[in-house]
């Protein structure tokens, strides 16, 4: 692992890697998604035959539930158990996030009101790459369902007992084996086997994530998922728990970026030597082998305070502060979410303290925060003005009106006076 004076060059580097716009990737996923528009089922068939070499012609598409609740059986009690523990508390949170209707009295004869209500489907897309991760499906499922979202489909090209034990679990009923940018087309748009989605949410890899935003435009989407990303930003810890987090979204993918932001010298030597001592107790084939060396960097700053900064501008997905955590949260405004003090590692948050796991990444940490309840509903204003609101905001609103050249505007006040 590198060991980086951190520089406004070395920053400048770091923040132009995440910000590269892959052409190639953009065009093969608007060729997939453009065919799936034009040619529904067969071409959504054709792909999944080319690209994950399944053979959805036929029912095969959809998973029963009969082989969900057969899933279920397989699996053992305790995995289930522990899947009921981490649903109990992303519904905990999630319904703590809800928004909630109000009504206000503006003024004499004017009340606004707001109303919440639920989208009616959205669709939750579950990478399939080395394993299926049930936990999006918790991540994705669960605040929808607390949000009261009716219908809610699930899609991954290669689910495995795990996942499908976890659907029905959580009452998941609409499940097809379909993925990739195909999947993301499909949900968009529909096809004749696949009702189209309001809303995509779940990552996946480049082609999925180019695909979500290439439909964006006609259909919802949750926000971009690039690789994934942790900084620890410390000048104390204890080195071996610090690596060990690193390592944790080191093992993503072999482009995840995990770095410890410090301004001294001694911390960073000696959670390099932990980082390379556990990385010798990874398999070989674990992405973090990769990732860690080609992307992740232990960054030596002047200062915490430029630590700080460097963060701010950075905005990452995940962000560690294991010591004076309370302290430095005040000068914290960029990141998906963070863990506060030593205690607190990052997979903690991936599986099941209730704080959700899909987040922002490649910077987008500074233009929103993570997935909640509150991206599966609406919130609609209903507005009512009275006698005396008429009286009291007419000449106004006829006086500005005007002002804009829409003389339509002011006689529809006007003729109510």
């Amino acid at each position: 692992m590198r060991i980086l004076k951190l520089t406004a060059k070395i920053e400048a580097e770091l923040l132009k890697l995440r910000q590269t716009h892959d052409l190639d990737t953009y065009r093969v996923a608007s060729r997939i998604v453009s065919d799936v528009q034009r040619r529904g089922d067969s071409a959504l068939e054709d792909w999944s035959r080319k690209l994950d070499n399944t053979d959805i012609s036929g029912p095969e598409i959809w998973i029963s539930k009969k082989e969900l609740a057969a899933a279920k059986r397989r699996v053992d009690r305790q995995f289930l158990r522990a899947v009921e523990h981490a649903v109990k508390n992303v519904r905990r949170v999630a319904e703590q996030q809800l928004p909630r209707s109000w009504s206000l009295q503006v003024e004499a004869g004017v009340g606004i009101r707001q109303l919440v209500r639920p989208l009616d489907s959205i669709g939750c897309y579950i990478p399939g790459g080395r394993f299926a991760l049930l936990s999006t499906l918790v991540m994705t499922a669960v605040p929808a369902q607390v949000a009261g979202v009716k219908r809610i489909l699930a899609v991954c090209p290669r689910p495995n007992d795990a996942l499908l034990a976890t659907a029905d679990l959580l009452g998941i009923t609409e499940f097809a084996r379909i993925g990739g940018a195909q999947a993301i087309a499909a949900m968009a748009y529909g096809t004749k086997k696949i009702a189209a989605v309001e809303k995509i949410c779940g990552p996946g890899n480049r082609f999925v994530t180019a695909a979500k935003q290439i439909v964006g435009a006609d259909c919802a989407i949750d926000m971009p998922a690039g690789p994934t990303e942790a900084v620890v930003l410390a000048n104390t810890g204890n080195p071996r728990w610090i690596a060990a987090d690193l390592l944790a979204q080191a093992e993503h993918a072999p482009d995840a970026g995990s770095y410890l932001v410090t301004s001294s010298s001694a911390l960073a030597q000696k959670v390099r030597q932990e980082v390379m001592m556990q990385l010798k107790a990874l398999p070989k084939t674990n992405p973090a082998q990769s990732s860690i060396r080609k992307t992740g960097a232990i960054l030596v700053a002047r200062s915490l305070e430029h630590g700080c900064e460097f963060v701010n501008r950075f905005a990452p997905e995940h962000l560690s502060l294991p010591a004076d955590g309370e302290k430095l949260l005040g000068r914290i405004r960029s990141s998906g979410t963070i863990f506060l003090g030593e205690s607190s590692a990052q997979p903690f948050g991936d599986y099941a303290s209730g704080s959700n796991h899909v987040l922002p990444t490649g910077g987008w940490a500074r233009r929103r925060g993570g997935l909640s309840a509150v991206d599966f509903v609406k919130c609609i204003s209903v507005q009512k003005i009275g006698t005396a609101g008429v009286r009291s905001l007419g000449d106004d609103v006829q006086r500005l009106a005007k002002a804009e050249g829409l003389l339509a505007h002011a006689r529809a006040v006007e003729v109510r006076r």
